[in-house]
């Protein structure tokens, strides 16, 4: 890909100082470049019905919702369009799904200017950034075998106690539910904790709203 083209940049994120910043970022890079912004999810889809982009740089959470949710409508309307996610989410649990879902970069919004410039480039010319966490995470996952999605770990049992809890069950009426022991849904419990490697009912919240839309 030849750098001279006039690219066209649309930068997706509700917060309009994240919008200037990247947008000053792609001017001093790319100084012909054309650059859009959206704040919802509606102008990113208006946008791109009536525009070609070449690289779209979206963060995963907008009023409207997750933008998981539609990628895959981006990627209908324009299958060559390039995806660089930019988030303040923790790279090492959200990259690998967004990858997944039709993305080509991942990038944390904590990156230094430098690190910003680099990924933009490396969208631009090569049509992917990866991290070097996010690189040992798919080797390891190719190489060990484990499921990408944290939560296919878990059994069904660890599921139905981990569903009540982002409900917000406690561990009396989990064991009334299903009809086990306090004990037990105690056990279930430490167990989907271990598994997930996390420490909290927040972050719990998190990995399902990310990989189990339909417990939102």
């Amino acid at each position: 890909m030849k750098l001279s083209k006039n690219f066209t940049f649309l930068i997706a994120d509700d917060h309009s100082v994240v919008r200037q910043g990247f947008s000053l970022v792609i001017k001093e890079l790319f100084p012909t470049a054309e650059i859009q912004t959206a704040g919802s999810f509606k102008e990113v889809i208006q946008m791109v019905k009536v525009a070609k982009i070449d690289l779209l740089i979206l963060d995963i959470n907008f009023p409207d919702g997750n933008s998981l949710s539609i990628i895959p409508e981006i990627k209908m309307l324009q299958p060559e369009l390039m995806i660089l996610i930019c988030t303040a989410y923790d790279e090492s649990i959200y990259a690998l799904r967004y990858l997944n879902a039709g993305a080509s970069g991942f990038l944390n919004k904590g990156c230094t200017e430098d690190e910003m410039k680099y990924a933009i480039k490396s969208m631009i010319t090569t049509g992917k950034f990866l991290t070097p966490t996010v690189k040992d995470r798919i080797l390891d996952s190719y190489i060990s075998k484990t499921p990408i999605n944290p939560l296919d770990k878990l059994s069904i049992r660890e599921v139905e106690v981990a569903r009540l809890l982002i409900k917000g069950y406690g561990n009396l009426e989990i064991s009334e539910l299903l009809q086990i022991k306090k004990t037990t849904v105690s056990t279930f419990k430490n167990r989907v904790f271990e598994k997930l490697e996390i420490d909290n009912l927040a972050a719990l919240i998190e990995l399902f709203q990310l990989y189990f839309e339909e417990s939102k």
